[in-house]
């Protein structure tokens, strides 16, 4: 048999392992992974890797924060997470009153369509439960969108929820097989440490460190985990960012807790020193970056399964942007960019400098956030009847990170420098090549909105 193009002789990466194969493309799925197969065009992978296209889970592109937005558009950013073979990327639709989750939510895609090159999907932020909320939660489910985003702080600008309001939304997203998702931080705590900063005139970035330490963190979350035990139904955590909260996880998990949490290559690799330097600013996130403690606690938790997902939390702003802080942090836009080097960073900082083995790199990668949030088998895998949406990635091929040759619409990279051993250099979206030899070749509106099920099964 013919196929319309085949991927040859690369080595195909899966969770369970690799093995040298083809993999044959009809249309927009993966017809077939074997031997000796034969298309009408052919892809030569030879001393490559073949990967399943990496999912970037959390992502804030053209983002409304601080008085300005977000410097990567839905265009821009989604080429690069193509350039760095990432396939499919979930934003937000963030609720902002009066508008109800659904407005939001087709609003934000309508902002999304025309512009995306990979595929997407969103979760729903709600940022005041209420009666409205649950009236309108099937048609949320309907829609394809089964995950939900809930904040313990930002009271100031109306996004805090109530340990009660947390509850009530896992109990009843549980009832569709739904998940709650939580930026989980001591609202209370930071804001002390803050005004005792600002007490004693202190306001340098490295403040933002300071009043923010690891238990305001640490105490969200154990409040959470047990506030979706109580609720019997599923929690998923953020961008966690310390070690102790990692152990704490483990710790629920083990008890049966329905909990997932993901991490960042920001807390991977980059420690709270950084925020002394004179472009401090650009190392601003919400949480902010930790201890090398913290570093070396998360990739253990990687490595033994307790923490599941590598994402991004990509937020572009540039240093114009950064610009703003004027000499306060909490005047600062929080937000990196970081959805291009993810896939890199992770092979050279994980399987090369041996934390991790390729096979949990895909798990972490691909097929976990595909699971966790109701694409598989659909993404995440290089199984016949899956999308091909397929990453070729070269481990010999050697690149010093720099804003200059990355896609993302910034002019820094929070990873300026450093060197990685291994990068994507074809990507292919639903069999469609959008890079081509580490060049761009896709389009605006190629990406298409992907309709998720449910992540767990419904409540009878």
């Amino acid at each position: 048999m013919s196929y319309d193009l085949v991927i040859k002789g690369g080595e195909v990466v899966s969770s369970s392992g690799s093995f040298k194969a083809d993999v044959a493309i009809v249309h927009e799925k993966i017809a077939a992974v074997g031997l000796e197969l034969e298309g009408r065009h052919t892809v030569d992978a030879a001393g490559k890797l073949v990967l399943p296209g990496a999912l970037d889970v959390h992502t804030h592109f053209q983002l409304p924060f601080c008085g300005t937005v977000s410097a990567d558009d839905f265009f821009t950013g989604s080429r690069a997470a193509a350039m760095g073979g990432v396939t499919t990327f979930i934003d937000f639709a963030i609720q902002s009153r009066p508008a109800s989750v659904m407005q939001t939510i087709e609003a934000r895609k309508a902002e999304a369509d025309p512009r995306v090159c990979v595929d997407y999907s969103l979760h729903a932020g709600i940022t005041d439960w209420n009666e409205d909320r649950v009236a309108e939660m099937p048609d949320i489910f309907a829609a394809g969108i089964p995950t939900f985003k809930m904040f313990m702080i930002y009271k100031s600008e109306g996004w805090q929820s109530t340990d009660a309001d947390i509850y009530c939304a896992v109990r009843e997203a549980d009832r569709y097989g739904g998940m709650v998702g939580l930026h989980a931080e001591n609202d209370d705590l930071i804001n002390l440490f803050q005004a005792e900063a600002e007490q004693e005139g202190r306001r340098g970035m490295y403040v933002h460190a300071l009043t923010r330490p690891p238990v305001t963190e640490t105490e969200a979350i154990s409040r959470a985990i047990q506030i979706a035990e109580a609720a019997g139904g599923a929690l998923y955590i953020f961008h966690m960012s310390t070690g102790r909260a990692a152990d704490i996880l483990k710790e629920a998990r083990a008890r049966g807790v329905d909990v997932q949490a993901e991490t960042c290559p920001q807390y991977l690799l980059l420690d709270d020193q950084l925020f002394k330097r004179p472009d401090g600013p650009h190392f601003g996130t919400c949480p902010p970056i930790r201890k090398p403690w913290d570093q070396q606690r998360l990739w253990e938790r990687l490595e033994d399964g307790t923490v599941e997902v590598v994402s991004t939390d990509t937020c572009t702003f540039n240093s114009q942007q950064k610009k703003m802080w004027q000499g306060d942090y909490r005047k600062t836009p929080f937000g990196m960019p970081g959805i291009e080097t993810m896939l890199p960073l992770t092979y050279t900082k994980g399987v090369v400098e041996g934390r991790l083995d390729l096979g949990q790199m895909v798990a972490i990668l691909s097929e976990n956030p595909a699971r966790v949030f109701g694409m598989w088998p659909r993404k995440g895998t290089i199984s016949p009847g899956s999308d091909a949406d397929i990453v070729i990635f070269d481990p010999r091929l050697e690149v010093t990170i720099s804003h200059r040759h990355l896609a993302t619409n910034c002019d820094y990279s929070p990873f300026e420098g450093m060197v990685c051993k291994g990068w994507p250099t074809t990507t292919m979206v639903r069999g469609r090549i959008v890079v081509e030899n580490r060049q761009f070749v896709g389009e605006a509106g190629y990406g298409r909105f992907i309709e998720r099920h449910p992540v767990r099964s419904p409540r009878a």
